[in-house]
């Protein structure tokens, strides 16, 4: 079985991968537009899956243990997703992504969690995923939030962990190190998880399972340690070990002082059953810090914390369930609207994308102020979050394509003004959070203390939410489609950035999607709808660098490995994907290549691999949560772009027609 192919997806997957018979476009869009009505949810809104490597549902499973609060037919469950993600026919551990190499963090988490579901650690699975953990030097050479999570099993002893003192919530704004200094994910996982560290949490573990065997070393003999070896990163090496040394001598007072503080940062953000930064880490850091702060399990933080955490698990049909680090509401209803906009003017269709934006409207923050505030005291609320609720922490990338789909619809639908309200307050705090740099980050403004990515900690690199290619382009995008004169200079200084950003082969990075095709897409239907001349020099090289990537096939692809090794950006082996296809396809259509040779090719290739039931299918994952350290799987990403893509092609071919 391919590595995070569900098991009720394997046991179609032959089937629902062949080509359909489709003979026409229009029948191809029709298709395509029925299925995606009908994941619609009744008050208007779209939620697709969202799946991640294995580490969320291993981690799941241990929270149970660590809580001594086992449901043992949901453990079941989960084990069985996880034995089905395991490459056995391979490495024989877990990748971070569909295709991916093994990696060890994951698959410590991975064992250690089918291990406490019951597994005997002598059957075939287990011995190979143990194998090759001890192969590549064992459990001590995991990174530092697995280590975490065995130092509060007790399967190493502290010093084998980064320190990371709760203290630091004392820490005034001027300090090199504060918390708003780095990214919302950072802020929000770590304020709870300086409590669990500080007071030396110790789980539950009522089963008493352990992963000795994980060890090339005895692991009470396993030591702080850190590979890399720069400068920046030795200078806080040693300050580590000084502040470890000073810790034993910190006053009670001080210690307590501080708990209290950062225990009064998390529980206004604990965000009803929504949850803390509505992402799993900082839930569970939270559910696990509030009974070791002596929160009675009935009390009601805790128990909405823990709905929370629950609300994230998906039960499938086979018997397994898996756990979602975080749902994407805002982010598939925003790209379903625009899709089915374009694929028909029937009543049905056009009333579901009338439900969606009045669905939006209500999901738009213009109260709170977020954690963003801390940088930008003066811009006003108008985001929308990518979750739910969330309020603290709205997504500039979500704003601005809900925006511009508001602005979109009320000028289909001749009501010129009707979300006035709704686009102004989005552009302007948008605008508010702008970057120095010209550039646009995901939640916050001149996130950039590079240098903080250096502290052992932070070994996994994204502890920073600095401007991104893609984000910025969506902005552009919005702030092209507003075309609100008092944004003029705004756009600018983003098209700026946006120039400066590309490659020498014409490409841009991609942070929120799998990679540089995604990254090359956001860009160009940015500057296209910001008005630039698609015959420019510079824009020219990028449509072509998007042409030398096509497949024999018609289609595009791009492995994640893309992130590892540059020189791999806008290869996937010759294997394409649809949502790939789709992004080249509508970076291409934004500058009026609607007739290309390429472009054919690629609505082809489309047409040929539209399942029998309306969408697509790719088992890959096609978005980093974090490059080189963690990926996602949206699973509606091969429902809505493919459609987008084959709708706006039929657009643009009848109007050059007409």
């Amino acid at each position: 079985m391919n590595s995070f192919t569900p098991i009720a997806e394997s046991a179609v997957a032959e089937e629902r991968l062949q080509p359909s018979a489709t003979t026409s476009l229009d029948e191809a869009i029709e298709r395509g537009r029925a299925a995606l009505l009908a994941h619609q949810h009744k008050d208007g809104h779209w939620c697709f899956e969202l799946e991640s490597d294995c580490t969320i549902t291993a981690e799941y499973i241990l929270m149970m243990h660590y809580m001594d609060e086992i449901d043992d037919v949901l453990q079941e469950k989960m084990a069985r997703y996880l034995r089905a993600t395991q490459v056995k026919d391979g490495h024989g551990g877990w990748p971070q992504y569909y295709g991916g190499a093994i990696d060890l963090s994951c698959t410590i988490k991975g064992y250690y969690a089918l291990k406490a579901a019951g597994d005997d650690p002598a059957a075939e699975h287990m011995r190979i995923a143990r194998d090759a953990i001890l192969a590549r030097g064992g459990a001590a050479k995991a990174n530092v939030f697995t280590r975490i999570l065995l130092a509060l099993f007790e399967q190493v002893p502290w010093r084998a962990t980064p320190y990371v003192p709760v203290e630091i919530m004392l820490l005034p704004r001027w300090f090199p190190f504060h918390i708003d200094k780095i990214s919302y994910w950072a802020r929000t996982t770590l304020v709870p998880l300086t409590v669990l560290c500080s007071l030396k949490a110790k789980a539950k573990n009522p089963r008493k399972i352990n992963i000795r065997e994980l060890f090339v070393t005895p692991p009470e003999q396993e030591h702080h340690y850190f590979v890399r070896g720069g400068l920046l990163n030795r200078t806080f090496l040693v300050l580590d070990k000084i502040g470890r040394f000073a810790d034993r001598f910190m006053p009670k007072a001080v210690r307590q002082r501080a708990v209290r503080k950062a225990e009064a940062w998390f529980l206004p953000r604990m965000n009803g059953e929504d949850g803390i930064g509505a992402i799993f880490p900082p839930m569970v850091n939270s559910y696990e810090a509030m009974e070791l702060l002596g929160y009675p399990k009935d009390h009601p933080a805790r128990q909405t914390c823990l709905r929370s955490i629950q609300k994230l698990v998906v039960h499938r049909d086979d018997g397994s369930a898996y756990c979602q680090p975080c749902v994407s509401p805002v982010w598939d209803t925003v790209w379903s609207a625009l899709t089915l906009m374009n694929t028909s003017d029937d009543d049905a269709t056009q009333s579901a994308v009338v439900k969606s934006v009045d669905w939006l409207r209500s999901k738009q923050e213009m109260e709170l102020k977020g954690d963003w505030a801390a940088r930008k005291p003066d811009a006003v609320p108008g985001g929308w979050a990518f979750q739910y609720n969330n309020a603290y922490y709205p997504d500039i990338d979500d704003t601005a394509v809900a925006a511009a789909l508001l602005h979109i619809q009320d000028r289909r639908r001749g009501e010129s003004g009707r979300h006035r309200i709704n686009t102004d307050r989005a552009a302007d705090w948008m605008i508010g959070l702008q970057s120095k740099n010209g550039g646009f980050a995901a939640f916050d403004a001149d996130n950039t203390y590079y240098y903080l990515n250096a502290i052992p900690f932070a070994d996994h690199g994204a502890l920073l939410d600095p401007p991104t290619e893609d984000v910025s382009g969506r902005v552009a995008a919005c702030l092209g489609v507003l075309a609100r004169p008092q944004d003029a200079e705004s756009l600018r200084r983003c098209i700026d950035y946006l120039r400066s950003t590309q490659l020498g082969d014409g490409s841009w990075w991609g942070r929120w999607g799998s990679n540089y095709i995604y990254g090359t897409w956001s860009v160009l239907a940015g500057l296209a709808l910001a008005g630039e001349d698609s015959r420019q020099p510079y824009i020219r090289k990028s449509i072509e660098w998007l042409r030398s990537r096509q497949h024999a096939d018609g289609g595009w692809g791009e492995t994640n490995d893309s992130y590892i090794d540059p020189a791999l950006r806008g290869s996937n082996h010759g294997v394409s994907t649809p949502q790939t296809t789709a992004w080249a396809l509508l970076a291409q259509l934004a500058m009026g290549e609607t007739h290309s040779d390429s472009v054919r090719r690629g609505i082809a290739y489309l047409m040929a691999n539209q399942q029998a039931t309306g969408l697509w299918y790719h088992p890959s994952h096609n978005a980093p949560g974090f490059p080189r350290v963690y990926y996602l799987k949206y699973h509606g990403y091969t429902a809505y772009f493919p459609l987008w893509a084959m709708a706006r092609y039929r657009q643009l071919s009848q109007s050059a027609a007409a």
